[in-house]
């Protein structure tokens, strides 16, 4: 065998050592990455799993989903819910059902959970699930209910209409109810009114309305001089912690008894004094 055969053969036999060694490092590395992953067991977290709420507002829980086996996994995410109640969840600010992590992975999901309006005031344990073809893991959930907010701004009898004359003032009485279960906190009611009128309120500010209860506010509403008679809206807003209400009051103008009777009286003045012109020019 020649010296240039014996060198083809070394090199031949050099390059697949090489080749044969770089496989079995490469399949070492990914026996070992699957080791890795198969030490993080797949798991199920929530930063806080008990929240506290008002049946009007949702319970919004963060969640962490982890997938610690080394394939692809299609997690369906399921809730528990008492009678009534509604839960969404989202993943990147997008609404999903289901959600799909890679082997190792791990992604965030938001849970939000919306009671019933007359749900008793008490904890609730909501089960979470998150269910794939080989696994089931599950949070057991606390939405705690402390009770309800809600508020009614009207008058005392129901009627939201009124009468007044132009250039004077009206007292009205509005109620402001608290028709839920939790006190109400810093209420304030403010007005739109046509162009020149005005209104105050007495009291301007409630500091508390504790569930259930009501309080009469006065408003005194002033309308401007030579405002033409008529009807015209008006509205209040209520304001507040955990509180919003409006009440459309209808207004009817009418002008007082003595600017009808100066109205009376410019026309007859008006009749006499063309009268007395047509009798002094006719006769010529």
């Amino acid at each position: 065998m020649s010296r240039k055969t014996l060198l083809r053969l070394q090199r031949k036999r050099l390059f697949s050592a090489f080749l044969l060694l770089t496989i079995m490092l490469t399949t070492g590395v990914s026996n070992a990455q699957q080791q890795k992953l198969a030490k993080s067991p797949s798991a199920f977290s929530a930063k806080l799993v008990n929240i506290e709420s008002a049946t009007n507002e949702p319970f919004r829980f963060s969640l962490t989903l982890h997938n610690g086996t080394s394939v692809q996994q299609l997690y369906e995410l399921k809730a528990d819910l008492p009678a009534g109640w509604q839960a969404s969840s989202h993943v990147d600010g997008s609404p999903v059902t289901s959600v799909s992590i890679e082997g190792g992975q791990s992604r965030e999901i938001s849970l939000e959970i919306t009671a019933t309006s007359n749900a008793p005031a008490r904890k609730y344990i909501i089960p979470f699930k998150a269910v794939s073809t080989t696994q089931t893991l599950s949070l057991q959930l606390e939405a705690v209910v402390k009770g309800s907010y809600g508020t009614v701004l009207t008058t005392p009898s129901g009627r939201l209409s009124e009468e007044v004359t132009s250039g004077s003032h009206k007292d009205i009485q509005l109620e402001v109810r608290n028709t839920g279960t939790l006190p109400l906190k810093d209420l304030e009611i403010t007005s739109q009114l046509p162009s020149g009128w005005e209104a105050s309120f007495e009291p301007n500010k409630i500091e508390k309305l504790e569930g259930g209860k009501h309080v009469s506010v006065k408003v005194s509403l002033k309308v401007p001089d030579k405002t033409i008679a008529g009807d015209y809206g008006t509205t209040f807003n209520l304001s507040g912690n955990n509180a919003n209400g409006q009440a459309a009051l209808r207004i009817f103008v009418k002008t007082s008894l003595l600017s009808g009777w100066i109205g009376i009286l410019v026309i007859l003045i008006a009749i006499g004094a063309v009268y007395a012109l047509i009798r002094k020019y006719g006769r010529r």
